[in-house]
């Protein structure tokens, strides 16, 4: 099944750097429209303004940590649907069980090469 490349995404890392490399691998396999925030409390202020159909959060960020932001995603009747990716280096089995049991989509271990990317957005999306 096909994902649809037009769909809005949202990256949001505290790292301009790994913002930088997660928009590039997603324009490498075709997505277009991709709007970047440098951390959870950014990235809701986005959702409350745009139309998100996916997120990628790092798991280790100022003010608002992208767990918090799962967390706040989930609880909200607007935006609990939307497919949430961690994208992170943190790789410990707890913080992995944690993610899972506050319902996150996917989970990507950085460094991370664009077809597991890829992979991993047919599988949350579809």
């Amino acid at each position: 099944m096909a994902v649809d490349k037009n769909i809005r995404i949202l990256v949001v890392d505290d790292s301009s750097a790994i913002r930088r490399i997660v928009t590039s691998a997603l324009k490498q396999i075709g997505f277009k429209n991709i709007t970047e925030a440098a951390d959870g409390a950014l990235a809701w202020e986005v959702l409350q303004a745009e139309t998100i159909q996916l997120i990628l959060s790092d798991y280790k960020m100022p003010r608002m940590s992208g767990m918090e932001l799962l967390e706040k995603v989930r609880e909200s009747r607007e935006h609990r649907n939307i497919p949430f990716v961690m994208v992170t280096a943190e790789a410990q089995k707890e913080a992995v069980v944690e993610a899972v049991q506050k319902r996150v989509s996917g989970y990507i271990v950085k460094p991370f090469k664009p077809d597991d990317l890829g992979r991993k957005i047919l599988k949350v999306v579809s």
